[in-house]
């Protein structure tokens, strides 16, 4: 069993960005700038958008946070949208999600400039997915994407099951591991709380994404042997093992379903941090084009 480390991958990966900034510094060209908007005061948002600022230091990015109270209306969150959009000093912008109630997420969304939507949200970028062309990805999935290239893992001809339907995860990976490139050329399944044998289904699959948000729905009794266990969740659970009263679970129960696998990624410290670092490769896109 191979644990997939994307604590040390995002890093290295982070390595060779802050290297093609510097080329560009040393070229007298501008440093890639990232904005975020953060609207309210989520613990969790906090914590993400905390962790993105940190790591555009790292790298050698400019970055940008703005802070707004969630009693801001949807019109207001518009109107700072795009003065983002008229700034030509920002490269990328993200929205930390979720955002208040009052505000519909994909209004926010559609607003933002595609060739500024390093999040890879905007509908665009995703028929641009879709297509195959080149684009934005979404993070996340774009993240899973690498960490299986960097792992060398087969994917030719394979069954992945993906458990989890969200806009965000579960879809764009089900297109991006059907794709006719490497990592793809899956045969993939695409499921969801309301499947009926989702059991049996995991059962037969070679590569099993999952993003439910259930911590631990994923036991032993569903993963066949060598397969090759992704954890796209994070639920905080009370415990009384630690000093905070809560502890980080996937939606796998790792204990259980690690001795089984060929491949896994551990939570924390395996998709979230791959996260990050596609987000600032989609940022350095944006200055350098696709090429």
């Amino acid at each position: 069993m191979q644990i997939l480390d994307g604590k040390q991958t995002s890093l290295d990966i982070q390595q060779e960005i802050a290297q093609e900034v510097q080329v560009l510094v040393d070229e007298g060209k501008k440093k890639p700038h990232l904005a975020a908007i953060l609207v309210g005061n989520n613990g969790a948002s906090e914590t993400y958008v905390g962790a993105k600022v940190k790591a555009c230091e790292r790298v050698g990015f400019d970055s940008t946070l703005l802070r707004f109270d969630e009693s801001i209306t949807e019109d207001e969150l518009v109107a700072e949208v795009n003065k983002i959009n008229n700034d030509t000093n920002i490269d990328g912008l993200i929205v930390q999600l979720p955002l208040p109630s009052h505000i519909n997420e994909m209004t926010i969304t559609e607003t933002i400039l595609p060739s500024k939507d390093v999040d890879g949200f905007h509908p665009q970028n995703i028929g641009k997915m879709a297509l195959n062309l080149p684009t934005f990805l979404p993070a996340t999935p774009a993240g899973i994407v690498e960490l299986i290239k960097r792992y060398n893992i087969d994917t030719e001809g394979k069954h992945c099951v993906v458990v989890g339907r969200s806009h965000i995860v579960g879809s764009p990976m089900s297109i991006l591991m059907a794709r006719n490139s490497y990592p793809g050329n899956c045969t993939v399944t695409l499921t969801h709380s309301r499947t009926t044998n989702l059991k049996e289904l995991c059962l037969t699959a070679d590569i099993l994404i999952v993003a439910l948000g259930r911590a631990e729905f994923i036991t032993a009794d569903m993963v066949k042997d060598g397969a090759c266990v992704i954890d796209v969740g994070i639920s905080r659970v009370k415990s009384d093992k630690t000093k905070s009263g809560w502890k980080l679970k996937g939606d796998v129960n790792y204990d259980e379903v690690a001795p089984k696998c060929d491949f896994i990624t551990p939570v924390p410290g395996g998709v979230g941090p791959m996260t990050i670092a596609m987000l600032l490769k989609n940022t350095l896109y944006a200055v350098k084009g696709f090429n």
